[in-house]
C-alpha cells in the first residue's frame, strides 16, 4: 500500500508576526484609501506599518497581495447590514434600520469606504467577480423583498434597486467626501444630524 504524505499544518503566527502582519494591512488600508491603488506603493506602506521593506515583503509578496486581502474582508463587512434585513419584519422600520446601519458604516470605517470606492471608481478590476456574484446575489434577493411589500401597499410604489443604490450613495457620502462635507459645515462630519435627516427623508418617502 503506497502511502500519501499529508500536506503541512501551516505553522500559527507567533505574537511578533501576528502584530506586523496587522499592521502592515492596518498601513495598506490607510495608504490606499488615501492615494488609491495606482497611487500606492510598497514603500509608503512599509513606513506608515514602521516597518523595512523586506520586512514586508516577508508577509507579504506584492502591494497587490495587500490590496486583494483587504478587499476580501471588505466585501464581507459590506454585505452584512443588508443582510440583517428581514423578510418578516416591519417593512419602514426594516428599511430605515438598514439606512441606519449603513451610514454608521461610514462613521466606523471611513478607510475603508474610501478604499472601496476607489477600487470601483477604477472600474473595480479585483473585486468584478464578486460584484457581480455575491453582491448582486444578495441585492437582487432584497429587491424581490422590497418589491414584495411595495406590491402589497405596506411601502410606497418604488423601484427596489434604485432605492438600495440612493441608500448606498446618500449613506456613504459621509465617508467618501468627507472632507468636502467638513469643509463646507466648517466641523467634524455631523453623524447624528446625518441620521436623523436620511430618517426623515426615508421615512417619508417609503409610507405609502
Amino acid at each position: 500500500m503506497i502511502m500519501t504524505a499529508s500536506p503541512a499544518e501551516p505553522k500559527p503566527l507567533t505574537r511578533i508576526q501576528t502584530k506586523n502582519r496587522a499592521a502592515i494591512l492596518d498601513a495598506g488600508l490607510e495608504v490606499f484609501s488615501t492615494y488609491g491603488f495606482r497611487g500606492s506603493t510598497l514603500d509608503q506602506i512599509a513606513t506608515a506599518a514602521g516597518l523595512s521593506k523586506p520586512n514586508l515583503l516577508y508577509y507579504f509578496p506584492s502591494k497587490e497581495a495587500i490590496h486583494a486581502e483587504l478587499l476580501t474582508g471588505l466585501l464581507t463587512t459590506w454585505l452584512d447590514p443588508l443582510k440583517l434585513m428581514r423578510a418578516d419584519g416591519d417593512p419602514v422600520p426594516e428599511l430605515l434600520g438598514y439606512v441606519r446601519r449603513k451610514l454608521e458604516m461610514s462613521r466606523q470605517f471611513p478607510r475603508e469606504s474610501r478604499l472601496f470606492a476607489n477600487e470601483i471608481l477604477q472600474g473595480a478590476p479585483r473585486i468584478k467577480a464578486a460584484l457581480s456574484g455575491e453582491l448582486k446575489t444578495l441585492v437582487d434577493a432584497k429587491a424581490q423583498v422590497i418589491s414584495k411589500w411595495s406590491k402589497a401597499g405596506l411601502i410606497t410604489e418604488i423601484d427596489p434597486h434604485h432605492l438600495i443604490f440612493s441608500i448606498w450613495s446618500l449613506t456613504q457620502h459621509y465617508a467618501d467626501f468627507d472632507v468636502q462635507v467638513r469643509a463646507v459645515l466648517g466641523r467634524d462630519v455631523p453623524f447624528d444630524e446625518a441620521e436623523q435627516y436620511l430618517v426623515q427623508l426615508f421615512e417619508k418617502l417609503l409610507k405609502p
